[in-house]
This record gives structure tokens, sequence and C-alpha cells, in this order.
């Protein structure tokens, strides 16, 4: 379903965090936003890592975090969610750059 809107798409986010922001605040970030995916039903999985490359091409971003859904639809849906709003409310203001982009596996 090429184009279509059903089919799993990655939401993926990549992010810097502000300088000052402590490794424990970030830890009880991350775990908050794993946390999402009990809450969010539309979100089937989560994971993320840091920047481990040898390329020195991230630009600055140093965490990656990815969400699984089944539909452009369930992004759709987890975006409005009240909880997921509520994290966002509290992780971008933590953020000194994000970029986000939803893609489907091919």
């Amino acid at each position: 379903m090429e184009g279509g809107k059903g089919g799993v798409v990655k939401h993926i986010v990549l992010a810097k965090f502000k300088d000052g922001i402590s490794p424990e605040q970030i830890d009880q970030l991350i775990k908050q936003y794993a946390n999402l995916v009990n809450l969010v039903e539309p979100m089937k999985a989560f994971q993320w890592g840091k920047d481990v490359s040898i390329e020195n091409l991230h630009q600055g971003f140093t965490h990656v975090f990815e969400s699984t859904f089944d539909s452009l639809e369930g992004v759709a849906e987890y975006i409005a969610h009240p909880v997921h709003v509520e994290y966002a409310n509290t992780l971008l203001p933590q953020l000194e750059k994000v970029l986000i982009i939803d893609y489907k596996p091919q």
C-alpha cells in the first residue's frame, strides 16, 4: 500500500538536549518517553539510543528515539493524544534541537 495510510510507520525523533540538563534528568525524560507505549494505544513499540557513529555527521544530535505505529492514522492519534501532548510540552523545552521524521519501511 505504498503511499497509502495503512501499514507500519516509524516515527523518528533526533534530539540534542540543552547544555545544563543533567544525565539524571535525561534518564527520567527517556523513561517517561518509553512509558508512552503503555499509555497511548496506537504506539506499538519504542526504542532509543545514543549516537555512536564514527563518521561525525550527527550535526550535534545525540539521541535517537523510534516509535512504531500500524498506520499514519495511528501516528496522528498519538500526536493528538493528551498524554503525548503533556509529555511533548515537558520534553521539547529541554531540547536545543530536534528533528522528527515519519517514514514507511520499504
